[in-house]
């Protein structure tokens, strides 16, 4: 289903780029030219706030930095460009993330307390940005249809991700996980010892127990969030498009939300060029650079997600010869 979703979401990408002016395509983008390309290191600044929010979580089991925050950052560059770059589900760059910080020798099941509880943050902050995005657009365009039943839908939804956090503070969930997992596949195999359930329910409860750490991090990540939408406003001002910061940050967090709504898409193929084609159209902004501003965010992605996956295959078969050589000198003696 993942990759069908992605071959017909390129196919949608490739139909709007057809059916807009490509001349008009090529001419924004020509106007921009290489000062795009500072958009590669501009996306360092909401990465490293959305990190130091994840190092917050982490820091009570981690006392000594092993993990300090330049290795959170690189960790944190490697899972969102598998998130990002991979069919993975929006969830495969959280297990590479877990088996990274692993290696710096920190507890599994605290590691993947802090990435539930981050990402259970991460959940939170999505509706308030998405909320926020809406009630801008709303304030700027006075469309009130489409957006009203958006934030209507939002805020509908919302006892879930409260319950998941009551469900996550007060039950036993990876533990009866686990003992599901034995039960399906007939004992305690690899699968159920990383899941290592009840432990993992310890660590959650511990972290869910303090919440000035939580509200601390989720700042982090909010702040995160909102420096995030200067890209889009940078990318239109080297398009040649000029807008408000509180347009970027409307289109912006509206078309996230989208892209997370319909994560089955491998990178939000088609989802994200028609996000901000029909979100950018509320705001004025002309559909042939909307797809322009897509296409750059497109070329960022890979140039900051490319280099990070390929650190991380270096660093794995650096730890695969490190086990291999281990093992030979252990057989050896």
């Amino acid at each position: 289903m993942t990759y069908i979703a992605g071959l017909l979401g390129l196919v949608a990408v490739i139909a709007l780029v057809v059916h807009q002016d490509g001349g008009a395509i090529l001419a924004a983008l020509d106007h921009a030219g290489w000062g795009l390309l500072w958009l590669l290191p501009f996306h360092a600044l909401p990465l490293l706030l959305d990190v130091i929010g994840w190092r917050v979580l982490l820091a009570p089991r981690d006392p000594q930095r092993r993990a300090g925050v330049l290795v959170l950052f690189w960790i944190g560059a490697v899972r969102e460009a598998c998130n990002r770059l991979l069919p993975v589900a929006n969830i495969g760059g959280e297990i590479v993330g877990i088996r990274m910080a692993k290696w710096y020798g920190i507890d599994g099941a605290a590691v993947t307390a802090s990435i539930v509880i981050e990402v259970m943050l991460t959940l939170v902050n999505q509706y308030l940005f998405t909320a926020l995005g809406i009630v801008l657009m709303i304030a700027l365009t006075h469309h009130v249809g489409t957006l009203g039943s958006l934030l209507g839908a939002l805020l509908a939804s919302l006892p879930l991700p409260i319950g998941l956090f009551m469900l996550l503070h007060h039950g036993q969930l990876f533990s009866r996980l686990e003992t599901v997992a034995e039960r399906l596949l007939g004992g305690r195999l690899r699968l159920t010892e990383l899941i290592n359930g009840k432990n993992l329910d310890q660590e959650i409860r511990a972290l869910s127990a303090r919440p000035s750490r939580l509200v601390v991090a989720g700042a982090w990540q909010l702040a995160g969030f909102l420096v995030g939408s200067f890209e889009t406003w940078l990318a239109l001002e080297m398009l040649g498009y000029s807008i408000s910061v509180w347009d970027a940050i409307a289109i912006e967090a509206v078309t996230q939300a989208l892209r997370h709504i319909i994560f089955i898409v491998p990178a939000g193929l088609g989802v994200q060029e028609g996000g901000l084609v029909l979100f950018g159209s509320l705001i004025g902004v002309p559909a042939d650079v909307s797809i322009a501003l897509s296409l750059v965010k497109r070329v960022r992605e890979v140039g900051f997600g490319v280099p990070a996956l390929l650190a991380w295959q270096w660093a794995e078969m650096r730890q695969l010869r490190a086990r291999g050589k281990g093992n030979s000198l252990s057989k050896h003696l």
